[in-house]
């Protein structure tokens, strides 16, 4: 009697995840139990993001006051399309002086992204696989960049590609520049490299934990199968951190869509990209519904990229 008053009830037929928890613990739950979980992270998304991007969507379709701030227009029947449609044409037709900076984007981004992979794979297989003891020490050395604002640390960085900095200094003495190179003069493998040391940790660590739960016996069973130590990596672990490349692709391109301060500190207007054009929407007067109308444009960017790597995922568990 006391254990089926103890056993909540479930309204309706079971589910096969209901069906599935039952045997696992013998207790069914309610429908609702465990979707309440995720009522409070649901309540602060709602107040910390899509209450605010209703603003900015106000604000690209809205007005501007007799001073030239922003006047967001709450009623969307009361919405003017004409700040959001200027926006757009200005990237493409006769007047597409947005597009350079849409382009050098478009391209800096993949290929910092794919240089973060390279080189983070490496590092993080070389953790998993090799670290041994000294994987504690391993991480912490991968985290420490977080210590320091990322700010101050282009800063640093500014300062060893200025024309007599340590940068140019050990080219010549390797002699292979014969003057220094202007590397803060608006070249673009300046930038990218700056987008990859400021966001590569964060391609690191998803590696590093999916590679470090793949079980090593997987790996034996390759090589006792002739498999070489390459086919093994191609056929066993590439493919089973394939969940982790794209969260890692996702965490680290997402962000360098919207960087601008990269390109600020260590380029020029010839290397500007599209967080570029918001901040000097933003910084200019009256430009406030023309930023938002570029902050809108970008996520519908940006969810191409989140798109796929939702479905990826979903037809992993699937599969799983």
């Amino acid at each position: 009697m006391a254990n089926q008053l103890a056993e909540p009830r479930s309204e309706g037929p079971p589910t096969a995840a209901t069906v599935a928890v039952e045997k696992d613990t013998g207790v069914r739950y309610p429908r609702w139990y465990w979707p309440s979980f995720a009522g409070p992270a649901t309540v602060w998304l709602i107040a910390l993001f899509i209450v605010p991007f209703y603003v900015v969507i106000c604000v690209a379709f809205g007005t501007l006051d007799l001073f030239q701030n922003p006047l967001p227009v709450y009623q969307p029947w009361y919405w003017s399309g004409a700040t959001f449609i200027g926006t757009l044409q200005r990237f493409y037709g006769a007047d597409a002086f947005y597009q350079p900076a849409l382009v050098r984007t478009l391209i800096y981004v993949p290929v910092a992204s794919l240089i973060c992979l390279v080189l983070g794979y490496a590092v993080a297989y070389y953790v998993a696989r090799f670290g041994g003891r000294r994987k504690g020490l391993y991480l912490i050395l991968l985290i420490s960049p977080f210590w320091i604002s990322y700010l101050m640390r282009i800063y640093a960085w500014q300062g060893l590609l200025q024309d007599d900095g340590q940068i140019n200094k050990l080219l010549r003495s390797l002699h292979l520049i014969s003057t220094p190179v202007n590397w803060l003069q608006g070249r673009p493998v300046t930038v990218i490299l700056g987008l990859v040391y400021g966001y590569i940790p964060y391609m690191i660590l998803p590696l590093y934990g999916q590679l470090d739960r793949i079980e090593g016996n997987l790996l034996e069973a390759g090589r006792d199968l002739g498999g070489s130590r390459f086919a093994t990596f191609r056929r066993v672990t590439l493919p089973l951190s394939r969940q982790a490349i794209l969260a890692g692709l996702v965490i680290v391109s997402l962000p360098m869509f919207g960087d601008y301060f990269t390109n600020n500190l260590l380029g020029s207007s010839r290397t500007s990209m599209y967080g570029n054009l918001i901040d000097n929407a933003i910084s200019s007067q009256g430009g406030a519904p023309e930023a938002a109308s570029l902050v809108m444009l970008l996520i519908v960017l940006l969810l191409i990229p989140l798109w796929y790597y939702l479905r990826s995922t979903k037809r992993a568990q699937e599969a799983a």
